[in-house]
């Protein structure tokens, strides 16, 4: 006799067996992943020792006085420099290279200045017009030797671009509380939009779906109408027709404002993102209903659980403080590193590129054996053994941090799901929901699993840290001619980018099992790949679809307080008792309140995002466990049961 053949969808593992005695999250369970949890404890305990280390090393000094290029303290009492408290950047861009995680340094020239640039000027133009430049600002080296910006200009083989210091100095000093104030309403602006929102969700959820999408489109059209009026408004002026790629990389944003290229590739990006999500609203039309559906038993079960509505801020505090501690540490170990001074000779001499102590060379016999060498500054460092490997300290710390920002976000989301797991598996809601169910799951998982959110973490950390190499390894290599290596690099950044979403996407949904059933994180990472596996098409439309509606809400948000940012900062519309400062570039301030905005609206909408995920699987769940009969009944509300055209036998409905 054949053997039966097997169900093709097998290879996924087998649907899940009807079990009268399940009722959601289990309760009887036991620790997972211990020895991940002792090893995540021996790590804290290394990460407090590295961070103790750098105290006793680091010099404070570096942290409140500015040093320059040479190690000298800007405008330190009694030395020479105390005129000079300003410290000015050649070129501030080179700041935000890779490697200023790890070495917490700017790769470009620093010097201390009186007074900062009041003036904005490029290579071209310094050499264009040098009387000019030459009356606009002079710098003095330690030495007493006068330096104008042409000089300082020509110095640098690799950029042409002097950054605008004069507004950083301004917001440093007599601008920075205006400015924060400004920031601080449109931070809390953006919030009250946000809670405002969710409680509109909370009882409209299906009329603020589809407002939500008819704003955004909106929106967008808006923005597509102003940049051809922008367009057209430049079109025959005197220098409009210049392209981006000529003008370069500038640091003045208003520059490129005042060209028609910028505005029509404004314009085309945005048709490009208006079309799109109209074809997709018009082709996800049928899927629109159940995802709205979801969105609405999300907005009920938050509901019932207002707590949830909350919990960002114990995330918010815990991430802070491991950014706190990473950020103090990484200082720390960077100000741990000693000028060292090589002595320079441009005759033979024995001793030329030894190490030397400034204060005592001219009285050594240096001096005498060779006529003209110098000590002169070379590098920060050290010859200890703490300074050989402190590169490694500095990749253990972004490390620990990597990992801690992950635990941290993990013990988030296994709280949250299984708080709206104990929603969705009562049978009769509210009556049915244990009391405090964030206070139980966050004490369920902080128990039991907190070595599975730590294997978890510990992956994701792992393929940070190795982009963070690759990141280090391409600053290292930009000189280098070879394509072939820089091919490969940038083929394996692309696919370790791929692979930490993956395993984010992974990770997601194995803390939602570990919620539910208190497996370890293997073995729940498994049963969640196979169960969405085993419903592919759902996932890939459904969830995505609802996700994309979320978007659609945080995107809304961001344009509300960016447009309003936008015409405040400008000048275009003014209130009564709050008059925009007066700004070289106000694409700063409102771009700074645009991320702030956005960081506010997903830490509300990730609620709802974490609540939607789980509310999905245990969905996927339901309609493998049970059938809908009167031993078997569904426990997903009507409204899905009616979308799927699916019911309960006798009547029986969830509530």
């Amino acid at each position: 006799m054949e053997p039966e053949e097997k169900n093709p969808e097998s290879r996924y593992g087998d649907p899940r067996k009807f079990d009268p005695t399940f009722k959601g999250p289990i309760y009887n369970r036991g620790c997972t992943d211990i020895l991940c949890c002792i090893l995540f404890m021996l790590a804290l305990l290394g990460y407090f020792a590295v961070g103790i280390l750098a105290w006793s090393q680091g010099d404070p000094r570096k942290v409140i006085y500015p040093t320059d290029s040479k190690g000298q303290f800007c405008g330190q009492v009694g030395s020479p420099l105390e005129k000079k408290p300003l410290l000015f950047y050649f070129n501030i861009l080179k700041c935000a290279s890779p490697l200023v995680l790890l070495e917490l340094q700017c790769p470009t020239t620093q010097i201390c200045v009186e007074r900062c640039p009041d003036k904005f000027m490029t290579l071209v133009k310094a050499l264009g017009n040098k009387d000019d430049v030459g009356n606009k600002t002079t710098f003095t080296d330690d030495g007493g030797k006068s330096i104008n910006a042409t000089d300082l200009l020509e110095a640098s083989k690799k950029s042409n671009v002097v950054v605008e210091a004069r507004a950083v100095c301004l917001v440093m000093c007599s601008l920075l509380c205006e400015l924060c104030a400004v920031f601080f309403s449109g931070l809390v602006i953006a919030m009250l939009v946000s809670l405002i929102f969710v409680l509109l969700l909370r009882f409209l959820a299906g009329v603020m779906v589809w407002v939500m999408i008819f704003m955004v489109v909106l929106v967008i059209g808006y923005g597509i109408f102003h940049c051809y009026m922008q367009y057209a408004s430049l079109k025959g002026i005197a220098g409009s027709d210049v392209t981006i790629r000529d003008l370069g990389l500038l640091t003045d944003f208003s520059v490129y404002l005042q060209i028609q290229q910028t505005w029509l590739a404004f314009m085309i990006i945005l048709c490009i993102v208006e079309v799109v999500i109209i074809l997709l609203l018009i082709f996800l039309r049928k899927r629109l209903r159940i995802a709205i559906a979801l969105i609405k038993e999300a907005s009920k079960a938050i509901g019932h659980v207002m707590s949830s509505l909350f919990y960002p801020l114990l995330t918010f505090a815990l991430l802070s403080l491991v950014i706190a501690y990473w950020a103090i540490t990484a200082v720390f170990l960077s100000t741990s590193n000693e000028p060292v001074y090589k002595v320079s000779n441009t005759t033979e001499c024995m001793y030329s590129t030894n190490t030397c102590n400034p204060e005592t060379f001219n009285s050594s016999n240096i001096t005498t054996e060779c006529p003209g060498a110098e000590c002169l500054f070379a590098f920060y460092g050290g010859e200890t053994l703490y300074h050989k490997y402190l590169i490694l300290f500095q990749f253990y710390n972004l490390f620990l941090f990597f990992w801690c920002a992950n635990f941290v976000t993990a013990l988030g989301q296994v709280t949250l799901a299984g708080a709206f797991a104990s929603y969705y598996w009562a049978f009769k809601k509210p009556d049915d929901i244990p009391a405090f169910p964030i206070f139980n799951s966050l004490g369920r998982a902080l128990r039991y699993h907190t070595g599975s959110l730590a294997f978890g973490s510990l992956i994701l950390a792992i393929v940070q840290i190795i982009r963070v190499i690759l990141e280090y390894l391409d600053q290292k290599l930009k000189g280098a001619q070879n394509k072939c290596a820089k091919f490969l690099l940038s083929c394996l950044k692309c696919c370790f980018w791929c692979l930490e979403k993956f395993i984010k996407f992974l990770n997601r949904n194995a803390y939602i099992m570990v919620a539910i059933y208190g497996k370890n994180f293997c073995t729940s990472a498994k049963d969640a790949f196979f169960l969405l596996m085993r419903n592919i098409i759902r996932v890939a439309v459904l969830d995505k679809v609802t996700d994309f509606l979320l978007f659609l809400g945080k995107l809304l948000i961001v344009g509300i307080v960016g447009i309003c940012s936008f015409f405040f900062f400008t000048g275009k519309i003014k209130m009564v008792e709050v008059a925009a400062p007066s700004l070289n570039y106000y694409w700063v301030p409102i771009l700074t309140v645009v991320i702030g905005a956005y960081l506010i609206a997903h830490g509300f909408f990730s609620v709802y995002a974490m609540c939607v995920d789980t509310l999905f699987l245990c969905f996927l769940e339901d309609l493998e466990r049970n059938d809908g009969t009167a031993d078997r009944p569904y426990f997903m509300p009507e409204r899905l049961l009616s979308i799927l055209k699916k019911s309960n036998e006798g009547g029986k409905t969830v509530d």
